[in-house]
């Protein structure tokens, strides 16, 4: 099984308003880059591969992280959020009302107008999955919010509705293993890349 740790880039000033970025192209922060430069990564990483996303937030991360020995990748592109790009969740269900909650109440088929849906991210994200197994070597990439979300729930079970089964950390590695099929399997969720992060879990701890 070869090896997979999924980090989100910092934190941008969108992130900071609760602003839906989607594919827009928004940048670290002053706060994130500062954030950022103060990330360690753990040790078990040692010798991955380095993979990022194109948008420039998750390869300002990467290279803060670890150089410019990195590839970039399109399929670890941010869900696309299509005309809610920019807006927040709170105007949108104010705005939209029941037909928000329903649209929520799909789980992985929730689809923002023009956008994908969680499904439609896991299916473009498998077969680069499946192409790192094939190639055999342990790999790290810096991607998005939508695409951990979509490994975690392929490698989990988990349908998007209600909690996931562990609360994932934003400031932290995700490591997942995964087969020549590019499907997923939980090695061990929150590896710390700060002091303040939260702890390892692992699947079927409380």
């Amino acid at each position: 099984m070869t090896r997979l740790a999924l980090i989100r880039h910092g934190p941008t000033n969108y992130n900071a308003q609760r602003r839906i970025q989607g594919r827009l192209d928004v940048p670290l922060s002053v706060q994130g880059r500062m954030k950022v430069r103060a990330y360690r990564v753990p040790p078990v990483l040692d010798g991955f591969d380095w993979f990022s996303s194109p948008l420039a937030r998750a390869t300002e991360t990467v290279r803060l992280l670890a150089g410019d020995q990195v590839s970039i990748e399109e399929r670890l592109l941010e869900m696309d959020w299509g005309t809610w790009e920019g807006r927040t969740l709170e105007e949108l269900r104010t705005e939209l009302g029941q037909e928000m909650q329903d649209n929520e109440d799909r789980g992985m088929d929730f689809r923002p107008e023009g956008g994908e849906s969680p499904n439609d991210v896991w299916h473009r994200v498998q077969p680069f999955l499946a192409d790192i197994a094939q190639g055999g070597r342990d790999t790290a990439a810096v991607t998005h919010k939508g695409v951990i979300r979509a490994v975690f729930a392929a490698a989990t079970g988990w349908n998007m509705l209600g909690p996931p089964p562990q609360k994932l950390g934003w400031s932290c590695a995700h490591l997942f293993t995964v087969d020549e099929q590019g499907h997923p399997e939980v090695l061990a969720i929150n590896l710390a890349l700060t002091e303040k992060a939260p702890t390892t879990e692992r699947i079927g701890q409380t």
